[in-house]
């Protein structure tokens, strides 16, 4: 691995971990969210200061270049990661479907409701007359 990339890993993870921490204190982005991006920015910097890993990795994979499997290794834990927010995603959206057919179904009793009592005041309001 370069100097120049290992600088540029440290760097953009430094980056990236000052930005979730100013983002939590924001309250923009819940705690749970951004364990998952401090500990990736975390493996960045653990590869840059000890490229021996990377290099330790690739050979017991078969790679031919540490900076392969860098990507090779990122690519697949933003799949998974992307895998598990489309399962909270279908989850938060079959919540908000439910939500506004209850929601829906809440209002058309209320109507309801006020329909019948304004039927029945209205006799009593003609009788008076």
């Amino acid at each position: 691995m370069t100097p120049i990339f290992r600088v540029l890993l440290i760097v953009v993870s430094l980056l990236t971990t000052y930005y979730i921490l100013k983002r939590i204190r924001q309250s923009k982005l819940q705690i749970e969210y951004a364990i998952f991006w401090i500990l990736f920015s975390g493996v960045l910097i653990v590869f840059s200061l000890f490229p021996w890993l990377v290099s330790l990795f690739t050979r017991m994979i078969g790679m031919q270049l540490p900076v392969n499997f860098i990507f090779l290794l990122f690519i697949f834990v933003l799949m998974v990661k992307m895998f598990f927010m489309t399962i909270e995603l279908s989850t938060l959206e079959n919540k908000v479907k439910d939500l506004t057919q209850e929601l829906a179904l809440e209002e058309k009793e209320r109507q309801d409701e006020q329909k019948k009592l304004l039927e029945e005041a209205s006799p009593q309001n003609m009788e008076s007359e």
